[in-house]
């Protein structure tokens, strides 16, 4: 699959997207687009996960923003270590682009950092600081924890809110406060997962805290929900 320009409205600062992984993402979460597409899933995101290594002769030029594994989690525990070190290997290859690591395990990241391109800035998703059935992805708390200690060696992070669902209000505050990310998405389910959605109001508030400690990127689909509907 070629070096794709972004063209979705996920992350808009994102100029293209490349994945060396295929198979279904193992996470399995609920309200996953790929696996909810209403035209049916395709075969390549179908079956175990694996890497396609073809992918990883695909030229990425030079000055663009790359978001790696975005139909993946590269980090996830079912990805194997030698398929992780060949993917970061191949963006090492390309030191002039920005590269885009969201994942729902970060502290895996920690056992990987030496083999990382020299820029690259990483994300995680905390839809909620509450637990929830909804992905087997590791925990909120868990994905908490793996981003302090990236934060503790300077790493640039980012935080993902989307699919935003009832949270503790004071509780997210703070760890968002800890983490410190440089900016935080937050984005609402677009494909009508009947998840547990908290009220505007208490989103409004959400959103007037992070703006008091850092940027806060409103995707459209969050609109939805600020205005009651």
């Amino acid at each position: 699959m070629p070096l794709r320009k972004q063209k979705g409205n996920m992350y808009p600062w994102v100029t293209h997207m490349h994945t060396h992984l295929a198979g279904e993402c193992p996470h399995r979460c609920k309200y996953c687009y790929v696996q909810r597409n209403p035209h049916g899933v395709h075969p390549r995101w179908k079956g175990k996960l694996r890497l396609i290594e073809e992918e990883l002769k695909i030229n990425y030029g030079l000055g663009k923003t790359i978001f790696i594994e975005h139909m993946s989690d590269l980090f996830s525990e079912w990805t194997f270590p030698n398929w992780i070190q060949a993917i970061l290997s191949h963006c090492r290859r390309y030191p002039d682009n920005i590269y885009v690591i969201q994942t729902k395990c970060p502290t895996r990241i920690l056992n990987y950092l030496t083999f990382f391109p020299k820029k690259f800035i990483v994300g995680t998703t905390i839809e909620s600081n509450r637990p929830y059935s909804e992905t087997r992805a590791d925990p909120p708390i868990a994905r908490y924890r793996g981003m302090k200690e990236l934060k503790k060696l300077a790493i640039e992070t980012f935080v993902t809110i989307e699919p935003i669902m009832d949270f503790d209000l004071e509780v997210l505050i703070k760890w968002l406060k800890n983490i410190k990310p440089a900016f935080v998405n937050i984005g609402a389910d677009s494909k009508r997962s009947n998840l547990p959605e908290p009220p505007a109001e208490k989103v409004k508030e959400l959103i007037g805290e992070l703006r008091k400690i850092t940027e806060v990127k409103i995707k459209s689909n969050l609109n939805r929900i600020l205005k009651g509907s």
